[in-house]
């Protein structure tokens, strides 16, 4: 299951990645944003390369964040093979996404806290960090669907919810071949 998930994983997190950039671009135009070089930054702070102030470096904001959608990717792959699929699954996984670049931007002093932000900044980036992450369940959804039967799935098909008296399925239907 891991080989298939890191695969398909990097596959669902550039198509997201590719997704929310198109909806970032569109929104830059109706509303005059300029491109943010946060990515980049951190980037350079977590690397040790050298920082220009002053100039925009695009290619390592490409870098940045192309890798850090696809990496990211990987988990939300991990997440729809062991059943974890949908809306809600992509919701949770939303809160990854956010909380992986707070954490990075923070912990570098790229990034301020976002409380601290304006509210329209925060309703932005929190729409384009959704969009990446139901772009990316769709396609790790559909990807994981066409493997074998997801753990979790077949627990869920024997009894739905959470039950005491209901143990997993024997270890030959979930992990066999």
């Amino acid at each position: 299951m891991m080989k298939r998930a890191l695969w398909q994983g990097l596959l669902a997190g550039t198509a997201g990645v590719a997704v929310m950039t198109l909806g970032e671009k569109v929104e830059q135009r109706l509303t005059g944003r300029p491109d943010s070089h946060v990515p980049a930054r951190t980037l350079e702070r977590l690397t040790g390369m050298p920082e220009r102030p002053g100039r925009q470096p695009v290619a390592v904001n490409w870098a940045m964040h192309l890798g850090q959608g696809a990496l990211l990717g990987v988990l939300r792959s991990v997440m729809a093979h062991a059943g974890l699929r949908g809306p809600w699954s992509s919701a949770q996984f939303a809160v990854v996404r956010l909380t992986n670049d707070q954490i990075l931007e923070n912990a570098t002093g790229v990034g301020a806290p976002p409380p601290s932000w304006p509210r329209s900044e925060l309703a932005v980036d929190l729409l384009h960090k959704a969009v990446y992450a139901l772009a990316t369940g769709a396609v790790a959804d559909a990807l994981a669907t066409r493997s074998d039967p997801a753990p979790g799935l077949l627990h869920a098909a024997m009894r739905p919810g959470r039950h005491a008296d209901v143990g997993p399925p024997p270890r030959r239907e979930t992990y066999g071949r």
